[in-house]
């Protein structure tokens, strides 16, 4: 009886051990699921004919890089629970984390108001006559107030300032709400967006405004 050499008795084997480290390569676990959120709608340039729109300040602003309160500082999209828990919804997140999200919309929301010769972001190489410094002190599904579906709150912190001197001109907070109408993670990602976008209507007009009074009373950065 001829016998076979030992390096094909072995072959078998590995194909069987190859089987079975492409079974461990399967996974039965879902895909994350990523939500973005969109700026509130801007509002179109005054016509120059059109007396009753306030023109564009000839002044631009900078983002400058946002900060985050503790646990916020993340792409998770965090939740309060009772007894001051902080947690976040499993298999779902931001497309970046929370201040790089806020960040933006807030670029986007100032650049849709047509109120600036410019805005920048954090990133910019391009110097600008303001810059305002945001804080985010809110960004999460409250479920501490007992109902199935949570509220949303946003609260930013913002300062702005003279780039010039480094004067600051205003400090105020835009907040925003919005109760989710289920707890669906798509209803509950639709009161962000609501939420986030009432604060950044108020950052946006508050901004506007304290730069308009400061060029009426001191005149354009020199």
């Amino acid at each position: 009886m001829r016998c076979r050499p030992a390096a094909a008795r072995a072959l078998p084997l590995v194909y069987l051990w190859l089987a079975g480290c492409s079974g461990l390569l399967h996974s039965n676990a879902k895909p994350e699921q990523v939500y973005f959120l969109r700026a509130p709608p801007g509002q179109a340039a005054p016509a120059a004919t059109d007396s009753a729109a306030p023109a564009p300040l000839p002044a631009s602003v900078r983002v400058g890089r946002l900060v985050a309160d503790p646990g916020l500082d993340s792409a998770h999209i965090m939740l309060l629970q009772s007894d001051h828990r902080m947690n976040f919804y499993s298999g779902s997140r931001w497309p970046a984390p929370a201040p790089e999200l806020i960040e933006a919309l807030a670029v986007q929301t100032l650049r849709a108001s047509a109120a600036w010769s410019s805005v920048q972001d954090s990133a910019s190489p391009f110097p600008s006559d303001y810059l305002l410094s945001l804080h985010l002190r809110r960004f999460e599904a409250d479920y501490t107030e007992g109902g199935t579906a949570p509220t949303v709150r946003v609260v930013l912190d913002c300062t702005l300032g003279r780039r010039q001197g480094r004067e600051v001109l205003s400090a105020f907070t835009a907040s925003g709400s919005a109760s989710a109408s289920t707890n669906r993670l798509a209803e509950v990602v639709g009161a962000f967006e609501q939420a986030s976008g009432a604060a950044l209507e108020q950052l946006s007009q508050q901004a506007t405004q304290a730069v308009r009074d400061d060029l009426q009373h001191n005149g354009p950065n020199r």
